[in-house]
């Protein structure tokens, strides 16, 4: 797999929730944080959102927007209106006038992913993508949604996985595009694999995370010197190569540990751990707790009720 790929995979996106989102006249709402990815495409209109702290961004007809993680947020009909809390549900939503015709469509949506690894895994992506209909992308990512919405109003057999693996198109679709703001300093893994160089030392690293792999190894395949291209992995992912190397070890094993499948042994010869004594070693320096807690921790926080 790819970086993107693989990322994407490990978030785990299920349990979708979709629906029609429309409005009327002026309105405006605001809701708070709530930690989760959301999506919409707008069918028809336009309207104005402003993620807390910055100014309102317009999205009009045939614009898909999504947000890796929901931060505070309005909608409006225009800019500076007064916005009502609003609280995030599985049902139709009408913003305004409620009779009439609506002059705004939308249909929007909002998925779980795994929590286990989610804020190493989140913080190398955008926390805006916006995508114009005028690009043509967004008809792809529509009917992407439609399919979404399809699968969330029926309870048929497989529904989970076919939703898992349509969040998954719909994420690498929308987070591949090569209009995202190179400048957003939380689009360190899609600015990386935008550079030649850059990607090729990531897909490498993700293709044979077990080999031990030095910054001169590395360097050599960026075709750079070592401190050049130590400096220039660190100014775009935000971290250096080995480390970024040791922290995609640690979110496979934490992965590993959480489905429960596999021993010590073989998730530390997976990951380029010489012994599960090495790698137990590794992980309690890095998260404070031996692999065999972890897991169980882990175990107890899914477990269903009694």
């Amino acid at each position: 797999m790819d970086p993107l790929s693989d990322i994407v995979s490990l978030l785990r996106p299920s349990a979708a929730v979709s629906k029609p989102i429309t409005g009327r006249g002026t309105w405006g709402v605001r809701y708070d944080a709530h930690d989760a990815p959301g999506f919409t495409i707008v069918l028809d209109g336009e309207c104005w959102l402003a993620l807390d702290g910055e100014p309102p961004v317009r999205i009009a007809r045939g614009d898909f927007l999504l947000l890796p993680t929901t931060p505070p947020f309005t909608i409006s009909s225009q800019p500076g209106v007064e916005c009502l809390p609003g609280l995030p549900g599985d049902v139709a939503v009408r913003h305004g006038d409620q009779d009439g015709d609506p002059d705004f469509v939308s249909l929007g949506g909002t998925f779980c992913i795994e929590r286990i690894n989610a804020p190493l895994l989140i913080a190398l992506l955008p926390r805006m993508v916006l995508i114009p209909a005028t690009l043509g992308r967004s008809q792809r990512l529509g009917r992407l949604v439609e399919l979404v919405m399809e699968e969330c109003a029926h309870d048929d057999p497989g529904k989970e996985m076919i939703l898992r693996r349509l969040l998954e198109v719909l994420l690498v679709e929308a987070l591949r595009w090569q209009g995202i703001d190179s400048h957003d300093p939380r689009a360190g893994l899609l600015n990386g694999l935008r550079d030649p160089t850059l990607a090729r030392v990531l897909r490498a690293i993700h293709s044979d995370v077990r080999r031990t792999w030095t910054v001169a190894d590395l360097a050599k395949l960026a075709g750079s010197s070592r401190s050049a291209f130590a400096a220039r992995f660190s100014e775009v992912l935000g971290c250096g190569p080995i480390e970024y190397l040791a922290r995609w070890r640690m979110a496979l094993a934490k992965d590993a540990l959480l489905c429960g499948e596999k021993t010590l042994d073989r998730i530390a010869d997976e990951i380029g751990y010489d012994s599960a004594s090495a790698f137990s070693t590794a992980f309690r320096k890095r998260l404070g707790v031996s692999p065999g807690r972890y897991a169980k921790g882990a175990a107890d926080a899914v477990a269903p009720a009694s």
